[in-house]
């Protein structure tokens, strides 16, 4: 028999809506695949099936998972398919069909005897540890006022490797629920916006976006100076241990930090 691939975006409706359907052809599960993006090689004796994203059918899965699932294993297959392996969508949907066509419930992240299982655990605790680590060391700074746009926004740029922006959105927007705030992931052109006192949201930009130079609020720039003089005189050259610094805070972390950049 021929194996069927589902195709479907690098996203979580992509991934779910690839679910929705795998399941909808009613063929057992043993020859469905879905998969993320396109590859440069087919398979032979493989049918494609290209997905394009439902927000209804994600909807679906989403509350069918929830449901059936509870809210523990539902964000863990949330933060798997936000990882930037590409294994990811097939990692969730078979877990996906252990839980609910296998039987495991709402215990299947337990399941680590299956495979999938295992795989989908660990690229879930792949997201959930780099979401940690953003949280810690995003650094907030201060726009200075435009023709376009008021002062006192603060924004911060990251460049993660899996998409953790929906993980760390609702920490600072608890945290800072009365200031304007984004976040901006470059690697994914994705910005996570808050509007002070209402609930955030994500904006995805073009291709062709490009963020220009950013000026920053007098103040901020002072900030900025001093927090560097700072982190410069509190260290004592003599007991520099870089690679012990790199474990701690790796160098992709470090080239967003204000204390790392040179003026």
């Amino acid at each position: 028999m021929e194996e069927k691939y589902l195709v479907c975006e690098d996203s979580l409706e992509g991934i779910f809506t690839g679910i929705y359907d795998a399941y909808a052809l009613r063929e057992g599960h043993e020859r469905v695949h879905i998969q993320v993006g396109e590859e440069e090689n087919l398979r032979l004796f493989a049918t494609y099936m290209y997905i394009l994203p439902d927000f209804v059918k994600t909807e679906k899965v989403a509350n069918t998972l929830k449901r059936s699932l509870g809210e523990h294993a539902y964000h863990s297959l949330c933060r798997a398919a936000a990882s930037c392996y590409p294994d990811k969508g097939e990692a969730v949907y078979k877990t996906v069909v252990d839980a609910l066509t296998a039987g495991s419930g709402s215990r299947v992240m337990e399941n680590l005897r299956n495979p999938y299982v295992a795989r989908c655990f660990e690229l879930a605790r792949f997201t959930a540890n780099e979401a940690h680590y953003e949280i810690e060391f995003l650094r907030f700074q201060e726009l200075a006022d435009t023709e376009k746009a008021k002062g006192g926004f603060l924004f911060a740029k990251i460049g993660p490797k899996n998409n953790v922006i929906p993980f760390i959105m609702p920490h600072f927007a608890d945290r800072l629920s009365i200031e304007n705030f984004m976040v901006y992931d470059e690697n994914r052109k994705l910005f996570g916006v808050h509007p002070a006192g209402e609930e955030w949201y994500l904006v995805t930009a073009g291709e062709a976006f490009v963020l220009n130079e950013l000026a920053y609020s007098e103040k901020e720039n002072g900030y900025q100076e001093l927090f560097r003089a700072f982190h410069r005189t509190i260290g004592i050259k003599s007991r520099e241990n870089r690679k012990l610094q790199r474990q701690m805070c790796a160098y992709r972390y470090q080239d967003y930090m204000v204390e790392f950049q040179q003026t």
